[in-house]
């Protein structure tokens, strides 16, 4: 990922802020240094007009140096925040594009991370990497120039010390920040999907007695963690030494160099205070060099993650100038597909299917024989790599995704349920809706008294991923949610999983009244009570070939379908 990209949006006000702190670092360096010779100068007993330049210099940098370090950490914290907040806003986009296809290869914990954890390394970049190096950079020279027009040694040994600092300890940690700084961002997501890993197979995981194991991968990837955190501490320890050596350094040299050109009239006593104590002011400002040159590893770090996001492949194409959707009634037509999700797989091939104005098919065959790829196809999750699907006769291709969502509902088996109310979770798919439009919703659902008996009625919160509902009432609200939206044709994704088979078959029954004059396309791995649909297509699991066969009402259809 462009850094300068990233900066952009925030580039004006990240000028402001540079400028600002170096004003304020100047202005530290300046006390410092007018202090000294104004307390060496005191010394002598001089006239005190004498003084009054210096002292009003000392209140100038002293009230300066406060007003400058707010203003930079105001407009750089608002830089930053800018650019995090553009950034997250461009990393959610990308993944909307990318969701669920394209998001194959990767884990639903460790992209949390990335839009979290990684894009929040960007504020470390604007405020500990930036900032300090640009303002380091300015002062330091000043600073060079100052003290070695007043003594050239300690001039060039202050730069000496600088370039030390600022330079050859950056370069030599950046060795081990790539070991540990760099290790830290992945090793992060690592830990993450790993505890989501544990927490949401924990009954899996217990019934096959594994979740000791489970725990022995946590704790592995906690404790390589933990090491990479001890040697970028260690990086951290030597900086700072480093940074005191070379303060001491100065400190002497300056002092030694300053003695012998007191004694030999080449400079006064009280400029010698101010070649010893300047160094200490400049320093304070150098010595975040070292921190910044190693945050910029952890930051570079995340931000190559944050580029491995970007670099995915887009699974549908957007064409310039996509076509209107026609009119309808809609007919979808499925023509010779062949699709996959992960390149060099195929989920789906040679697939033939027509879904009819106000139909009823149902779409049944073992797992994996690619249902679920058809109703990703169907509203453009998925782009087909041979064949085409049509709506009106018109390529998918060619309409906009949004557009065709418009017309294609999908109600997937592990529709999500929001921690909120029962009308909020209905809102997602018409934030417009009346609470008459709800209830008719709910009541399509078969949910309305039930709803009506509640202490809270429609306000009543329905918990984590809807863990206060039954499996029933759960499939039955994702169902109200996916009719409000009012799309004329309506894809059922496995919505029985998990149920047993009196519950299931009623549900199948109510889902389809519910539907009313909607087409809709039932994807089930069940093929007994399918009664109410008017075509079974069987996807077999070697997926060569696709069979259907048309039945009016018929008294078994699994033995058709098995």
């Amino acid at each position: 990922m462009n850094v300068l990209a990233v900066l952009r949006p925030g580039s004006g006000r990240l000028l402001l802020a540079v400028l600002a702190g170096a004003g304020a670092a100047g202005a530290g360096v300046a006390l410092m240094a007018t202090s000294a010779w104004l307390i060496s100068r005191a010394a002598l007993h001089p006239p005190v007009l004498h003084l009054m330049v210096a002292i009003v210099v000392v209140r100038a940098c002293g009230i300066g140096r406060g007003v400058l370090r707010y203003l930079e950490r105001l407009v750089g914290h608002d830089a930053a925040l800018r650019i995090l907040g553009g950034l997250r806003v461009r990393v959610f986009r990308r993944l909307e594009l990318l969701a669920p296809a394209g998001l194959a290869d990767f884990r639903r914990a460790d992209l949390a991370q990335r839009l979290v954890a990684d894009v929040d390394a960007v504020l470390d970049l604007v405020t500990r990497v930036l900032l300090p190096s640009a303002v380091a950079a300015l002062v330091g020279a000043g600073a060079v120039a100052l003290t070695g027009t007043l003594l050239p040694a300690a001039g060039l040994t202050l730069a000496a010390a600088l370039v030390l600092v600022g330079v050859a300890v950056p370069l030599l940690q950046s060795a081990a920040a790539r070991r540990a700084d760099g290790r830290l961002a992945p090793l992060r997501g690592e830990l993450a999907t790993t505890t989501v890993d544990l927490l949401h197979g924990l009954p899996d995981l217990t019934a096959y007695g594994a979740v000791a194991r489970q725990l022995d991968l946590l704790d592995d990837v906690d404790r390589r963690l933990r090491r990479a955190e001890e040697r970028s501490a260690a990086a951290t320890g030597v900086s700072a030494a480093v940074t005191a050596f070379g303060t001491g350094l100065c400190l002497l040299v300056g002092l030694a160099a300053g003695a012998v050109a007191v004694r030999a009239g080449q400079l006064s006593g009280e400029l010698l205070a101010v070649v010893v104590l300047t160094p200490l002011a400049v320093f304070e400002t150098a010595g975040a060099l070292p921190p910044a040159a190693q945050r910029w590893a952890g930051a570079r770090a995340a931000l190559r993650r944050l580029s491995e996001v970007f670099a995915a492949p887009v699974p549908v194409t957007t064409v310039p100038g996509p076509g209107e959707v026609p009119a309808g009634p809609y007919t979808l037509r499925i023509e010779n597909v062949t699709a996959g999700w992960v390149p060099g797989r195929t989920a789906l091939r040679d697939v033939d299917l027509t879904l009819a104005p106000g139909g009823r098919v149902a779409l049944v065959g073992p797992s994996g024989s690619g249902k679920s790829t058809v109703a990703a196809l169907l509203v453009r999750f998925l782009d087909p790599r041979s064949g085409r699907i049509t709506l009106n006769g018109i390529d998918l291709r060619t309409l906009a995704p949004e557009r065709v969502r418009r017309i294609v509902g999908y109600l997937s088996e592990d529709a999500y349920l929001f921690d909120t109310t029962i009308g909020e979770n209905l809102r997602i798919a018409r934030g417009d809706a009346s609470p008459d439009d709800l209830r008719a919703a709910l009541g399509s659902a078969r949910l309305l008294d039930w709803v009506d008996s509640l202490p809270y009625g429609i306000d009543t919160l329905v918990g984590e991923h809807g863990l206060a509902l039954s499996g029933g009432q759960r499939r039955r609200l994702a169902l109200a949610r996916a009719l409000l939206a009012g799309t004329p044709v309506l894809i059922l994704d496995e919505p029985t999983e998990h149920l047993d088979d009196e519950t299931a078959a009623a549900l199948t029954r109510d889902l389809l009244a519910a539907a009313g004059d909607r087409t809709v396309l039932l994807i089930t791995h069940r093929a007994d009570d399918l009664a109410a649909v008017d075509e079974v297509v069987t996807l077999p699991a070697t997926r060569d070939a696709i069979v259907s066969q048309r039945w009016g009402r018929y008294p078994s259809v699994a033995e058709h379908c098995l």
